[in-house]
């Protein structure tokens, strides 16, 4: 059953890696609003279809108007699907509407929404939601000015509870925060029905919980907050323990607002703490850091490596990722970041290196806006990184076994985290299950025979000169049972599996016998 479910997932993965995350928000947000606008028309929720296309029309133009103002000052590429985003968000957020000074207040607080991407910010990365900031502004301005409105969260209404969980799912798949906001929804709702038990009780009134229960999950704005908003991975911190707290805070916050003054810190205003909580859990790490690039390194015929100098600090643990943004003209559906695993050790900086595949010729898949803009950067080029994550981080205690099996590319978070182990000492009992197409493509071959680890190798042609703690896995075939024949003390180990979806789908059955078992599935860049 779980060897289903992770095959499932990672095929799912691989196809929605094939979107960026921002433009699958930005879809996913435009479909939600055009099954908005047919359901106006049945006067089945708040908005009429006039109200729903000129507040709509409105926001794209302020925040596109306000982040491309800002943009220009600061000197950075202007990125339409972010200013799109927010508009989306806000559009559900506030309450639609066709009057002069309602509609004041909400070019108000989409202007407050996109301005607050470079004045609330930290290194060059925003610290809170920009819709949750607009709204919570309007709503505060309110407070004196009641005819330019506040935030409504109209989205929490039985009719589009469907789409919301449709639409989100596919979001929360491909940013990796299922569990994060299952986490916020559980909590939410559970402190909602004991905030609204409690409201019954002190009024005398008969108290249904199932009811309850299901008017809070479809009839609240907790799906959208938590599909669209809290799962924003610019303000979520890099652990997934911290994400988790973050999840709780904000559900508690949202499920039982506590007032203050006219206002309650809930929805917008819960999420706004929760990323406040989640800059201090990481804030060290959410910074858009410069790099220069410094070398451009062919490891193999197919494996390029990239290594920078960075110009500030840059905290991260072995076997993280980091996003590394490659601003250009006419990007694709991916956009201008994509993920790298980290190749170098936290001991090499200030350098730093990432590693990637890349083939060319008669036979090659059409290279990606962003693959193209990349290999037209040359040494002293400079770039950033916008973020670190990842939980592909080894066990805290080095006496826990450890299995790795990487594919192709998947070896670059080993490569860091051996080398790591080497400079820093730390004595572990590792066994690397490597499989490359060919022998030449063994990437990063000196630093693992430095590592000292034994290796096994899965090629088609023996690699010559193979050290003395590595084994040529000759004639078996990579799958759960030759997985199980190559390492027979798997179920004494913790199984970490770097490599595409599809190999991870295939090995599921044996590495399910590990103690635990962690994954790093890659859809290419």
């Amino acid at each position: 059953m779980i060897g289903s479910l992770t095959s499932l997932w990672n095929r799912v993965f691989a196809v929605l890696g094939r979107v960026s995350m921002y433009r699958l928000v930005f879809l996913s947000l435009v479909a939600l609003a055009g099954v908005a606008l047919v359901v106006s028309f049945a006067g089945v929720v708040a908005p009429t279809w006039i109200e729903l296309i000129v507040t709509a029309a409105v926001l794209a133009v302020v925040c596109a108007a306000t982040d491309a103002a800002a943009q220009a000052i600061l000197k950075l590429p202007w990125r339409i699907e972010s200013s799109l985003i927010t508009a989306g968000i806000l559009l559900f957020v506030l309450r639609p509407t066709v009057e002069l000074l309602p509609l004041v207040g909400i070019a108000f607080a989409g202007f407050v929404a996109s301005l607050s991407k470079y004045v609330l910010a930290w290194r060059g990365r925003h610290i809170f939601n920009p819709a949750a900031v607009g709204a919570a502004v309007l709503t505060i301005v309110s407070v004196w000015v009641p005819e330019l409105g506040a935030s409504s969260w109209w989205i929490g209404t039985p009719i589009l509870a469907g789409p919301v969980v449709l639409l989100g799912a596919l979001v929360l798949l491909r940013t990796e925060k299922v569990r994060v906001v299952t986490v916020f929804l559980v909590v939410a709702v559970a402190v909602g029905v004991l905030r609204t038990s409690a409201q019954y009780q002190s009024a005398g009134l008969a108290f249904d919980p199932w009811t309850v229960f299901w008017q809070i999950l479809w009839a609240s704005p907790f799906l959208f907050l938590g599909a669209f908003m809290l799962s924003e991975p610019l303000t979520m911190p890099p652990r997934r323990w911290q994400q988790f707290t973050v999840a709780i805070v904000v559900g508690v916050l949202a499920g039982w607002p506590i007032p203050i003054g006219q206002i309650t810190l809930g929805q917008e205003r819960a999420l706004l703490i929760g990323n406040a909580v989640a800059f201090v859990f990481a804030f060290s790490l959410r910074s858009a850091v410069k790099l220069t690039l410094v070398s451009r390194t062919e490891l193999t015929p197919t494996v390029k490596q990239l290594t920078f100098r960075t110009h500030s600090r840059l905290a991260f643990l072995p076997g993280q990722y980091l996003e590394l943004d490659v601003p250009h003209r006419h990007p694709d559906a991916r956009g201008t970041r994509r993920e790298f695993s980290i190749a170098s050790a936290p001991e090499d900086l200030p350098e730093l290196s990432v590693a990637f595949r890349e083939v060319s010729g008669p036979g090659a898949k059409p290279q990606s806006s962003y693959k193209k803009a990349l290999a037209e950067v040359q040494p002293g080029g400079a770039l950033a990184v916008t973020g670190v994550w990842g939980d592909f981080v080894l066990p805290k205690r080095s006496s826990a076994p450890v299995l790795m099996v990487a594919a192709g590319i998947g070896i670059t978070p080993f490569a860091s985290q051996l080398r790591h182990q080497r400079l820093a000492g730390d004595d572990r009992d590792v066994v690397l299950v490597y499989v490359a197409s060919e022998a030449s493509e063994l990437a990063f071959r000196a630093e693992l025979e430095a590592s000292g680890v034994p290796v096994v190798v899965f090629t088609r042609d023996r690699p010559a000169d193979l050290p003395r703690h590595w084994m040529w896995a000759q004639g078996v075939r990579l799958d759960a049972e030759g997985l199980l024949r190559v390492v027979p003390d798997i179920a004494s180990r913790h199984a970490y599996i770097s490599g595409p979806p599809g190999l991870i789908a295939e090995l599921a059955p044996a590495l399910e016998k590990a103690r635990s078992i962690v994954t790093d599935a890659f859809s290419g860049y």
